[in-house]
């Protein structure tokens, strides 16, 4: 299956339209403006309303309702995003000759064969600083035998 799941729904192709705009939108200066200026004038409206429990429970409510809708719509934009990033990635694996082809579609791994992956890589990282530290020490050692 993939990241992400078919495009044969309309609902999914609206919803996906929408959280692009939605979080392309709140990520700007803009959204930003407007939100810190919602909460200057519920900050300057406290003494109004006597800093009532009613004043507080306005923005508590309204920043929960936010925060919990826009979880979910910048998690759509996210699951977009990676997949992209995937996508590119294994283009550019496939590409390259030399490239362990195993690394395309990595990510549908599970994590005890990701971890054995991770393994296999420190133990290459290992031994390529092993191999530069023997190379440096030589050629250090011949600057001094002239």
């Amino acid at each position: 299956m993939g990241l992400r799941p078919g495009n044969a729904s309309g609902v999914h192709a609206l919803f996906e339209r929408f959280a692009e705009k939605v979080t392309t939108w709140t990520g700007s200066p803009l959204a930003f403006g407007i939100a810190f200026g919602m909460v200057v004038v519920w900050a300057v409206t406290g003494p109004l309303f006597g800093y009532s429990e009613t004043w507080q429970l306005v923005i508590n409510t309204g920043t929960t309702i936010v925060t919990f809708l826009m979880v979910f719509l910048i998690q759509q934009s996210q699951n977009k995003d990676s997949h992209a990033v995937h996508l590119k990635l294994d283009e550019l694996l496939c590409a390259i000759a030399e490239a362990d082809n195993r690394l395309v579609d990595i990510e549908e791994l599970d994590d005890k064969e990701l971890d054995e992956m991770a393994d296999r890589y420190r133990k290459l990282a290992e031994r390529a600083r092993e191999e530069r530290r023997k190379t440096q020490h030589r050629g250090a050692g011949d600057d001094g035998d002239e």
